[in-house]
């Protein structure tokens, strides 16, 4: 019995403590049911479908070429910025085309020398 009521003393103090935590994160239970009829909550993240990246592609003015990933405004294709540029090399491919590639490694040439190595079909 005693260990019954500790168990039950220790769920009680692990309720209050994480149940705020565990509400905010999964999004309760209790959130948006009022007499009986339930509300769907506003969610602060973007759609899961294309609609707001089009709107967006839709709305931009460029009288060139627009980049598709990035919306820049640009002459040609192959100039399309990286869209994380801080973090990515770009390579021209040719053609017009271009491979946006995680920097990182231990060198900053390491991203050209395994581009280097795929178009030469050692990679």
């Amino acid at each position: 019995m005693r260990y019954l009521v500790a168990f039950l003393s220790l769920l009680a103090v692990a309720n209050a403590q994480f149940g705020s935590f565990f509400d905010q994160m999964f999004g309760g239970q209790d959130e948006g049911h009022h007499g009986g009829h339930h509300h769907a909550r506003q969610s602060p993240n973007n759609p899961s479908d294309a609609a707001h990246y089009r709107q967006h592609y839709d709305g931009a003015i460029c009288d060139r070429y627009l980049c598709p990933d990035t919306l820049a405004c640009v002459h040609f294709p192959h100039h399309c910025p990286c869209a994380w540029d801080a973090h990515e090399d770009k390579f021209e491919l040719g053609e017009g085309k271009k491979a946006c590639i995680s920097k990182g490694g231990y060198s900053p040439t390491e991203a050209a020398r395994k581009v280097e190595l795929a178009r030469k079909g050692l990679l």
